[in-house]
């Protein structure tokens, strides 16, 4: 009798056990985001209990900003209209925060003090006894997934910085901004083919060039290599217009330096120099 009563205990006890781990694992994967209201005409600031590291949204119509160089406790959140996205934000110790993000034309709420319990986890692994935990995917430190978003984000954007433009035989080269952000220079190009042939890119290279002095004045390049290239095309066809990014390490210029953008047509004679001062340089967007 004991007997029947100790096995009649272990099928009820192994019966409950699946259903409590499912209920366990149910409750740790279903988490209600909340969300997060901007539109394009107000700045949502969201202040973290720690200074960000990195943050990223899913969507263009909404851009996160933040010091990328001095790490601060606060970003600023602006939307155009569109779908919904979502928001990824990690802190110095690691700490993830996500949200859900909206477009409203009216809001009611700027500024959203968050407290480090709103955390859905951190990146590091969490080791529980023999069990490791990774919290964080591999591609939220990928730097070209930035280059990605911000290029985009620049291309949106229609910021100029001057007027750096030069054409020849219907083919317009023009330099629309340069942006420092972090530890590079963005170049926003924009290539335009009012001619009646397309265009074959050869290739587009950025160069410093330096003014010798003296006598025997003589001119020396310097080739500088792209990190990161946004939307180049191969062929621009006719009446067609073509904007890109060009990503490079950030450098300045003296007085006697100027940097050279060099547009090269493949199996033709349509070519560019622009020359774009050391003013532009130095004194980015």
């Amino acid at each position: 009798m004991k007997t029947c009563i100790i096995i009649s205990a272990l099928i009820i006890s192994s019966a409950f056990v699946p259903r409590l781990c499912s209920a366990q694992a149910t409750a740790q994967t279903n988490i209600v985001l909340d969300t997060i209201y901007a539109n394009d005409t107000k700045n949502v600031a969201l202040f973290f209990p720690e200074p960000i590291r990195q943050g990223i949204t899913g969507s263009d119509n909404f851009v996160f900003t933040y010091n990328r160089e001095k790490e601060q406790y606060f970003g600023l959140l602006q939307a155009k209209p569109g779908k919904e996205s979502n928001l990824l934000v990690i802190n110095r110790s690691g700490s993830i925060f996500s949200y859900i993000l909206r477009y409203k034309k009216q809001l009611a709420k700027l500024n959203y003090f968050i407290p480090l319990s709103n955390s859905i986890g951190n990146e590091k692994p969490i080791v529980t006894g023999s069990i490791q935990v990774v919290t964080s995917e591999k591609s939220i430190d990928s730097r070209t997934y930035y280059y990605q978003k911000f290029c985009t984000y620049l291309l949106n954007r229609n910021q100029r910085i001057g007027r750096i433009k030069k054409r020849t035989q219907g083919i317009v080269l023009n330099v629309e901004n340069v942006v420092f952000d972090k530890e590079e220079l963005y170049f926003v190009v924009q290539i335009e083919n009012n001619s009646t042939m397309d265009y074959d890119l050869n290739f587009l290279n950025l160069s410093i060039e330096t003014r010798q002095k003296g006598k025997k004045k003589s001119l020396q390049r310097l080739y500088q290599e792209p990190i990161y290239k946004h939307y180049l095309p191969s062929k621009i066809a006719e009446g067609k217009v073509v904007r890109f990014v060009y990503v490079i390490p950030k450098f300045s210029l003296s007085n006697d330096r100027r940097t050279i953008l060099e547009l090269n047509e493949k199996d033709g004679e349509r070519n560019i120099e622009l020359k774009i001062s050391h003013r532009y340089i130095n004194n980015p967007n």
